[in-house]
């Protein structure tokens, strides 16, 4: 079971892109990745909405979340989003451990 959460960082003049570029130039992004349990931490930026960045940010199980919680990455986090006054939207999934669907497949080009 994987838990992924996606987290819609938003602000003005493109204060969440330079949210995301300082937690990347800083090296929280790859302390981070660098995390046992860590499965993905990326940023990415919409199209339609230049004053948002999504990150998706995943885990090997809720354990690996809450130590990450508690680690002190979570002040620099913290600090930096004040910095850059984002306001997020989170969105918490969990892993379907049956995959995708054969029916779904025929939908997917790799």
């Amino acid at each position: 079971m994987a838990i992924t959460v996606n987290i819609y960082y938003k602000g003005v003049n493109g204060n969440a892109k330079k949210f995301a570029e300082e937690m990347i130039a800083s090296g929280v992004v790859d302390d981070i990745r660098a995390e046992e349990g860590n499965i993905r931490y990326e940023y990415f930026f919409p199209l339609a909405d230049e004053e948002t960045v999504l990150l998706i940010d995943s885990w090997k199980d809720q354990r690996s979340i809450d130590i990450h919680h508690a680690s002190p990455m979570m002040g620099k986090i913290a600090e930096l989003r004040e910095k850059y006054d984002l306001h997020m939207k989170v969105e918490r999934y969990i892993s379907d451990e049956g995959g995708i669907p054969v029916a779904d497949k025929a939908f997917i080009k790799e």
